[in-house]
């Protein structure tokens, strides 16, 4: 066995409701804009010649129900709620048939954000990655398997300590799961254990310390998440 200077991380690990065994995280892509209210309060708009994306690290995962430090360095951290498409077997240049076919299940995510670190990329034209690629800013519920759930018009909520803030239907994105697959796929081999988060509704907004997130997909298991306080 090859020796290593540190040791190596706990591998990130998603429930599967009804398995016994592990989705091993292999990679997280993200959505950016794919609501069109949501482009709106955030003082854009929708790309619908074809949908863009920014990453995350695997740093950035975190179970449900996990309790976790405010993320450092900002002082406007938000929450949004998305479904997060998580892929079984690999697929490149896909056509749609192949790109429905790469689908093993669907999850609940938040893409917890800086929002002022991310608006200091905006204005001086700068990557996201202080805004996006945050410590514990990809929390993830189980995952249900394609053959038990189909993203048509279900509602997708967002609650802190039991008060709504997000509340739309997933007939609300622009880019459907397989769109997405089928574009991102021009650009990268994708592989089992790559997961996609699709993107939030409008009314994002604030958290803070001692907060109770619940992200809800009507069909899948809901995403936890509560900020120490």
């Amino acid at each position: 066995m090859t020796e290593t200077l540190f040791p190596i991380p706990v591998p990130a690990l998603l429930d599967v409701v009804g398995e016994t065994e592990k989705y091993p995280l292999r990679r997280i892509f993200c959505v950016g804009r794919n609501y069109a209210a949501h482009a709106a309060e955030m003082g854009g708009e929708v790309d619908r010649e074809a949908p863009w994306y920014f990453t995350k690290s695997l740093a950035a995962f975190c179970a449900s129900k996990s309790l976790v430090p405010m993320a450092l360095g900002t002082s406007n951290y938000h929450h949004e709620v998305e479904l997060v498409v998580a892929l079984g077997a690999a697929v490149c240049e896909a056509t749609d048939a192949q790109a429905e076919a790469a689908i093993y299940g669907y999850a609940v995510g938040l893409d917890m954000t800086r929002r002022d670190r991310q608006q200091d990329g905006k204005d001086h034209r700068r990557p996201w990655d202080l805004g996006k690629d945050v410590e514990n800013s990809a929390p993830m519920g189980a995952i249900t398997k394609a053959g038990s759930f189909a993203p048509i018009d279900q509602s997708i909520t967002m609650q802190v300590n039991d008060e709504v803030r997000q509340n739309a239907t997933l007939a609300d994105m622009v880019w459907s799961p397989v769109e997405i697959i089928k574009h991102l796929s021009r650009y990268y081999h994708l592989m089992p254990g790559d997961v996609i988060m699709t993107g939030t509704p409008a009314g994002v907004g604030p958290v803070q310390e001692g907060d109770v997130l619940v992200g809800q997909i009507d069909g899948l298991t809901d995403v936890v998440l509560t900020l120490k306080g």
